[in-house]
């Protein structure tokens, strides 16, 4: 009895790898741009396992490329130095002081613990920030409040914030000829040398378009898009996108996500994810099983 049940073990996972062998095919040589952050990025066994997924994706053939945030630990430093932040429309107010944290934070503190991290797992990752070989070109992020209907919108100064004007992606490209893992802080230059700080989701999401990848994923911290009765949505179509958002489906943190998703797909990017960071080997389990762990978001 004891052997037989020995053998429907060894018989189970036996077949969870062949049910990766169709993925692991398909995805061959292609390019996954994977945002890391949340709480996937505070919880050292999450952090192992991101790690871990991220080092099998590059061993079986994938080019996975990291774009990460970094907010709780820009926080925490603001914190310790006594400046306080302020947030308008979600973005952090950035001063030349403050930018001085986030670029110290993102490019040095969480970027080069990312590294180590993938190459304590058998990998070989490189840290970059948009600064390196003009990987990303930013200018200031405009932002308008309302003033009424007979008003025109008043321009908020939200001091060194920027978007993403273009992504050089001849760097990347190297690191990946050269079986290197990229590692990016979300820090941008501007035409002049100014530097910016860009939200992460955005910048993945560019990146992604960039190399016209076969997959964008953005980790977050809740199961994905959810219905109006809190049900998960395992896909969603680009053309359901407006009429959900209209309605309500979609509101809140996750509109800027699936705005991001959604301009990745109409830029080039075949497919994108919303996952559960909060799920331990969530990539994996995203990319190379049947069901996944978080929303798909397809062209039709």
């Amino acid at each position: 009895m004891a052997e037989m049940k020995n053998n429907k073990k060894f018989t189970e996972r036996a077949a969870i790898l062949m049910e990766a062998l169709p993925y692991i095919r398909q995805f061959a040589h292609q390019t996954m741009v994977v945002k890391y952050g949340g709480h996937a990025m505070v919880d050292d066994k999450l952090k192992r396992s991101f790690a871990q997924g991220i080092v099998l994706m590059k061993y079986i053939g994938l080019n996975p490329v990291v774009v990460h945030g970094g907010g709780p630990q820009i926080k925490e430093v603001l914190d310790r130095m006594q400046i306080t932040s302020q947030f308008i429309q979600g973005m952090r107010v950035t001063d030349t002081q403050t930018m001085d944290v986030v670029e110290m934070v993102l490019g040095g503190k969480v970027n080069k613990e990312i590294v180590a991290l993938i190459n304590q797992n058998g990998g070989k990752a490189v840290g970059l920030t948009g600064k390196d070989g003009q990987l990303i070109t930013a200018q200031k992020m405009k932002v308008f409040k309302s003033r009424g209907p007979e008003d025109p919108p008043e321009l908020i100064d939200i001091g060194m914030v920027g978007e993403v004007v273009e992504i050089n992606p001849e760097i990347i490209k190297t690191l990946e000829n050269h079986d290197f893992i990229p590692v990016i802080a979300p820090v941008g230059i501007g035409r002049r040398g100014k530097t910016y700080n860009i939200n992460a989701d955005l910048v993945a999401g560019s990146v992604a378009a960039s190399l016209k990848a076969q997959k964008l994923i953005l980790l977050t911290d809740v199961e994905g898009v959810k219905d109006k009765n809190g049900k998960l949505i395992p896909t969603i179509q680009l053309k359901q996108i407006p009429q959900m958002i209209d309605d309500g489906t979609i509101q809140g943190g996750m509109i800027p996500k699936v705005r991001c998703c959604q301009e990745a797909l109409l830029n080039g990017v075949e497919k994108a994810h919303i996952i559960d960071g909060r799920v331990e080997h969530a990539v994996i389990l995203e990319l190379f099983t049947d069901r996944g762990v978080g929303t798909e978001i397809v062209k039709d």
